[in-house]
C-alpha cells in the first residue's frame, strides 16, 4: 500500500494510459471494462490512446491509423497463413505499436485482451520504451489454451496443470476442434517459451480472488507479482431498493453458449410452467435452445434476442430476479454486477467467482452448477418470497455493490496501484 499523500500527489499526476484491447467496440464483458476504464481515466483528467485491432465494427478513433489487420479485414491470396502465423505473433502489431508510442509517449500500458490475436508481439516493444505492463486478466487464457478450462465435452478440465498443455489436443478442448485444440496448445507452449507472462507483464489486476487462485496455482512464477483483486464496476448504481415487480419474470441476458448453462435453466423452468423466463442474447446455441423450448411446448420461455441500451437496462431493472447458471469457472460476470446497479437480485451457480459476488440470502441465491433439480428448486423458493423479503434482498444487491462495485472504490483502487509503476518524475506533464 502506497502512502496516503503519494496517493494524493499521484491523483493530481497527469497521465497518459495506453489501454490495449483485441476490440474498438463492445464484443463483450472485457471491452466493456476496458472502455469504462478509460471514461474514468479522462474523468479524472487523464489521457487515454488505445491500441487495437480493426474490424468492421470498431468505434471511430483518432489512434485507428495505428491499429493492424484482424482476421477479418485482412484480404489477399496468403490470407489464410497470415491468419495463422498472426495467431502466434503479430508482426504488424509489433511494427504499429512502435509506432503509436513513438508518436503519443504513454506512461503505462494496460492491457484487457490479447492471446491469439494481437499477441506478446508488442511485449518487446513495451519494454524496449521501458513502458509498465499491467494486465486485467478478463478469462483463462494464462494458464488454459482453451480460455474456459472445460474439455470437448463440456466438462470442467484441469488436465494441462503443470503445463500439459497437449492435452488440449487430445481432450479436443477448443470447441470440437482437433484442428483448433492443437494450434492453441501450440500457441500455449510458444508463448510460454518465448514471452512467458510472468517475465513480461509487471501486474496483474485480477476480477476475482477464484482467478487470482486458481492462475497462481498453475502458473506459481506469477506470485511474485505485484497484484490486486478488483470487481469490475458499476458506472451507477440505484439509491432506492424496489418492490416486488407486480409483472415477475425471472431473466436471462447474455451469450447462448455452452458454458452458460442456458440448457440448464431451460430443463428447470420445463418442470416450472407457472414461472416465467425471458432469454435476452444470441450465439451458437440458439436454434438448439428455441427447438427444446417448442419441442416441449414450454409457452413460459419467451426469447428476445439481442438486447442493448435503455431496453436492455429495463429489462434487467425490471427482472424479478436475474439468473446466471453458468457451467464454467465463470470470473467476475458483469450480468451480476448490471443486476445489482439497479437493484434486482441474482439466482446465481456456485462456480468460479460467482460465489464471492452472489451472497446467498442477501443479494440473491445459489445453487449447484449444473444441477437442475438444485435450480428448481432455488427458482421456487424464490418465487415464494413475501415483498418484505424481496425489497431486503433488493436493499442487499445495492448495499453490496456500493461497497465493491462501484466506481469511486474502482478508481481509488486503480489509481493506487498504477501508483506503484508509473513514476511522477519521469512524467512530461503536471496539471
Amino acid at each position: 500500500m502506497l502512502p496516503a499523500i503519494i496517493i494524493q500527489l499521484f491523483i493530481f499526476f497527469k497521465m497518459k494510459v495506453l489501454l490495449i484491447d483485441v476490440y474498438n467496440f463492445n464484443k463483450g464483458g472485457a471491452e466493456t471494462v476496458c472502455f469504462n476504464t478509460g471514461r474514468l481515466l479522462e474523468e479524472h483528467g487523464h489521457d487515454v490512446v488505445y491500441f487495437t485491432l480493426k474490424w468492421k465494427d470498431n468505434r471511430s478513433s483518432p489512434q485507428s491509423k495505428y491499429f493492424p489487420e484482424s482476421k477479418e479485414t485482412r484480404r489477399g491470396p496468403l490470407r489464410q497463413v497470415k491468419n495463422l502465423v498472426n495467431y502466434f505473433y503479430h508482426f504488424e502489431a509489433a511494427r504499429k505499436i512502435e509506432q503509436l508510442i513513438q508518436d503519443e509517449k504513454p506512461d503505462l500500458a494496460h492491457i484487457h485482451l490479447m492471446w491469439g490475436q494481437i499477441t506478446p508481439s508488442i511485449f518487446p516493444v513495451l519494454k524496449k520504451y521501458r513502458i509498465p505492463i499491467l494486465f486485467t486478466v478478463h478469462d483463462y487464457r494464462i494458464v488454459c489454451p482453451a480460455y474456459t478450462f472445460r474439455d470437448g465435452s463440456g466438462r470442467i478440465c484441469e488436465a494441462c496443470q503443470g503445463r500439459h498443455f497437449y492435452k488440449c489436443f487430445t481432450h479436443t478442448c477448443c470447441k470440437g476442434s482437433r484442428l483448433m485444440s492443437a494450434v492453441m496448445a501450440a500457441e500455449q507452449y510458444f508463448r510460454n517459451a518465448f514471452f512467458s507472462p510472468a517475465k513480461y507483464i509487471d501486474g496483474f489486476i485480477y476480477v476475482s480472488n477464484f482467478a487470482r487462485n486458481i492462475q497462481e496455482r498453475y502458473m506459481p512464477a506469477l506470485k511474485a507479482k505485484p497484484n490486486i483483486t478488483l470487481y469490475n464496476f458499476s458506472t451507477s448504481i440505484v439509491s432506492e431498493p424496489k418492490a416486488m415487480p407486480m409483472d415477475k419474470y425471472f431473466l436471462f441476458f447474455g451469450r447462448l453458449s455452452y458454458e452458460k448453462g442456458v440448457m440448464t435453466l431451460l430443463q428447470a423452468f420445463r418442470d416450472l410452467p407457472r414461472c416465467r423466463l425471458k432469454v435476452v442474447g444470441t450465439g451458437p446455441k440458439k436454434d438448439e435452445l428455441k427447438t427444446f423450448a417448442k419441442e416441449n411446448k414450454m409457452n413460459n420461455v419467451e426469447f428476445l434476442g439481442y438486447k442493448t441500451g435503455k431496453e436492455l437496462t429495463d429489462l434487467v431493472s425490471n427482472a424479478y430476479f436475474v439468473i446466471v447458471p453458468s457451467e464454467w469457472y465463470e470470473n467476475n460476470p458483469m450480468t451480476i454486477i448490471e443486476a445489482y446497479s439497479v437493484g434486482t437480485p441474482v439466482i446465481g451457480a456456485r462456480i468460479g467467482g460467482i460465489p464471492e459476488i452472489v451472497v446467498d440470502g442477501q443479494t440473491g441465491f445459489q445453487f449447484e452448477s449444473g444441477n437442475i433439480v438444485d435450480l428448481k428448486n432455488t427458482v421456487l423458493r424464490t418465487d415464494a418470497l413475501d415483498g418484505k423479503t424481496y425489497t431486503e434482498l433488493s436493499q442487499g444487491t445495492i448495499n453490496f455493490a456500493n461497497e465493491n462495485l462501484s466506481k469511486d472504490r474502482y478508481w481509488k483502487k486503480l489509481i493506487e496501484f498504477y501508483g506503484r509503476f508509473v513514476k511522477t518524475n519521469q512524467s512530461k506533464n503536471f496539471i
